[in-house]
């Protein structure tokens, strides 16, 4: 099983250690794409940081963002489980699995990246600032960049198994699943449901992902089939429904519905 998931904007700046090695990160045939980005990335923070800020939509308030960026190659990294923070991430609560919860997490878990294209939980890099939805000067759009290496990288990452896709729509542009891939791979979606009524919410999104994941992590189950997957989570403690695809090549989708985000599976 392979769970794909957004990054999230706020991130942990690692206090000491040695500094991202590109050649050391999982997926190295993403290696100069990443090179590409990162240098053009510090580039621009460097040297045009009214540019940067612009392209980043980052304010006055955040020049600390620009410098970060400026200065990525020798800043210090730290594993992807400790850097990447935000209310999914805390809910995940990565640094507080068991040990045969993050040996999963180091198998199924694909973090979806404007600046890494996909990460593991354990590659080593250092806080950054660059949302999946940037058209970066020099590069272009952060989507279609990564779209043909990525529609390499993830398809070998998912081999046979099922794909549980939790990303967000941003990061949705980056890959997007075809023919027999596309009909093992369940879109998750997270509803608040209120007064007979159903909305999305950011909050109860993030956070009902991050406890789901979690979930499934701590199970250990591995559903083959996304009905089996639809039946797992329910088992766990959420209600759901689960809707075939409307033709052949496209994702099923699997609605968690809540009317609270829980403080536990």
């Amino acid at each position: 099983m392979l769970i794909l998931l957004p990054p999230s904007e706020g991130k942990a700046a690692p206090r000491r250690g040695r500094p991202v090695d590109l050649h050391a990160l999982s997926s190295p045939e993403l290696t100069e794409t990443r090179a590409e980005i990162m240098s053009t990335l510090g580039h621009l923070c460097a040297e045009r940081p009214d540019a940067a800020a612009k392209a980043l939509g980052l304010g006055p308030t955040q020049a600390d963002e620009i410098q970060r960026n400026a200065t990525l190659p020798d800043a210090p990294a730290a594993p992807a489980r400790m850097v990447y923070t935000g209310v999914l991430f805390d809910a995940l609560g990565l640094p507080t699995l068991t040990s045969a919860a993050a040996a999963r997490a180091r198998r199924w878990l694909l973090i979806v990246s404007g600046l890494w294209g996909v990460l593991r939980t354990t590659d080593r890099i250092p806080a950054y600032r660059l949302g999946g939805g940037v058209n970066l000067p020099g590069v272009g759009s952060l989507a279609s960049r990564w779209k043909a290496p990525l529609a390499q990288t993830i398809p070998h990452a998912a081999g046979r198994g099922l794909v549980v896709d939790l990303r967000s729509g941003t990061y949705d542009a980056f890959w997007r699943p075809s023919g027999n891939l596309a009909e093992r791979t369940v879109k998750v979606r997270v509803l608040h449901e209120h007064d007979g009524k159903r909305t999305v919410v950011s909050h109860h999104n993030k956070a009902t992902k991050g406890l789901l994941t979690r979930a499934l992590l701590d199970d250990g189950g591995t559903p083959r089939r996304p009905a089996e997957l639809a039946e797992l989570v329910g088992s766990l403690g959420w209600k759901t429904e689960l809707a075939e695809p409307a033709r052949s090549g496209r994702t099923w989708t699997l609605d968690v519905i809540v009317s609270e985000v829980p403080t536990s599976a």
